[in-house]
């Protein structure tokens, strides 16, 4: 067509298509693997997640990803693999025909060599194996194996997508480091609608431990801002009761608030992410529609009673760090305005002051002005009777009579100079 397209538009379309879901057939089983960079997400090395992705395909002589792409979907061998970088972990997912004897066996997990593992560009963040089988025998044989798999104090179980499936899990790690999760779909059901229960599964638990990520941070700065708020009200007070030397209290209240700043901004990050991964979590459950299985706790249920009393003491941490800033910030704001306007106060009687002793100087200025006149004048006067001394005798006229006459003259003339000089000095 003539008209010319946007550059981005069709990478932001085939965004939207990116991260298919995968096409499983019951019964299988897979391994999932999440690893969380020491870095945060500006920094952290993107090409190594990469390259560690191609170094396990290559393992299998499989495809690799092209060159720019954060996700990856294709067959690994006897297997296949679904790789895919977020912002701040990486999550690695092979699926394998069929299920072993033995439920959960770690050696399922073998399929990430251990040699991979020792070179992976962060730590596990979480890991997890999945059970996949068809419903053959009734509800009352699936609760019989729920209670053989799972923990029952922490087991939650629940029908979902219109009873088309059965999802359960624990959220515990077993002996061999791993989640247990099991998904029981109904004869029928499509492959990629097992692809997404599977997808949902996983996710659900990555982005529950993200959001984790918050809570030690969360009890962290819990403890510092503990310390903090005494010394905030003691400042606050004294700026009631005005005990201190307003300086010193506006130093002590600017330290505080600026370690509060530096906890917000070191936590402002872990904390959004939380907030962010939490809505996640109760979106993949939701999107699942649940129902209740044998009595059994579902996800939603096991997230409110164990889950979200942590994000809530990490949204409550958040909004008191917000506050306690605000409130420095405040404090702060009033007690300098407290010292401007004492220091105003101070500026006026040094004015004043400086006023004052303008005046006296002023005054001492003219009073030496005047003995100045009488002292110039007196020598003045002696030059003169000396210049006019010879006139005077020839006229026949005393020298003390001539000095007389022209004393008057000579102090008129002295003190008009020195006027005039005062004058030009004041101009």
């Amino acid at each position: 067509m003539p008209i010319q397209d946007h550059p981005l538009r069709y990478a932001l379309t085939n965004e939207l298509h990116a991260r298919p879901f995968p096409s499983l057939e019951a019964p299988c089983h897979a391994a999932f693997l999440a690893i969380k960079p020491p870095l945060d997400a500006v920094t952290r090395d993107r090409d190594a997640d990469r390259a560690h992705a191609i170094d396990l395909l290559d393992r299998f002589g499989a495809q690799h990803p092209k060159p720019g792409d954060t996700h990856f979907f294709g067959q690994m061998g006897r297997h296949k693999m679904k790789w895919e970088s977020h912002t701040e972990f990486v999550t690695y997912t092979v699926f394998t025909p069929g299920v072993a004897d033995r439920p959960f066996d770690p050696a399922a997990f073998e399929v990430f060599p251990d040699d991979w593992l020792e070179t992976a560009p962060g730590a596990r963040l979480t890991s997890a194996l999945i059970r996949i089988e068809q419903v053959k025998e009734g509800p009352g044989q699936i609760g019989a194996r729920l209670g053989e798999w799972f923990a029952p104090d922490s087991l939650s179980a629940a029908a979902i997508l219109d009873d088309a499936a059965v999802m359960a899990t624990d959220f515990r790690i077993d002996t061999g480091g791993h989640m247990r999760m099991a998904v029981f779909v109904e004869p029928g059901i499509g492959q990629r609608r097992i692809g997404r229960i599977v997808q949902r599964l996983t996710e659900i638990e990555t982005y529950k431990a993200m959001s984790m990520l918050g809570l030690p941070r969360a009890r962290q700065v819990n403890e510092r801002l503990a310390e903090l708020e005494p010394q905030l009200s003691e400042l606050v007070g004294e700026m009631n009761r005005g005990n201190r030397i307003p300086e010193e209290t506006l130093r002590n209240l600017l330290a505080v608030s600026a370690e509060l700043e530096s906890l917000l901004a070191q936590s402002a990050f872990r904390f959004s992410a939380t907030t962010a991964y939490e809505a996640l979590v109760h979106q993949r459950i939701e999107v699942l529609r649940e129902e209740r299985f044998q009595h059994r706790q579902t996800f939603t249920e096991f997230m409110m009673r164990r889950y979200d009393p942590s994000m809530r003491t990490v949204k409550a941490t958040e909004a008191q760090l917000d506050s306690m800033t605000r409130r420095a910030v405040r404090a702060a704001n009033l007690l300098r305005t407290q010292v401007d306007v004492e220091r105003s106060a101070q500026n006026q009687k040094l004015l004043e002051s400086m006023d004052r002793r303008a005046d006296l100087q002023l005054r001492l200025q003219r009073t030496v002005e005047g003995l100045s006149v009488v002292a110039i004048s007196y020598y003045a006067v002696s030059l003169v009777a000396y210049m006019i001394a010879p006139g005077a005798e020839a006229l026949g006229v005393s020298k003390g009579l001539a000095t007389a006459v022209a004393t008057p003259l000579v102090v008129l003339v002295v003190w008009l100079m020195i006027r005039q000089i005062r004058r030009g000095m004041e101009h």
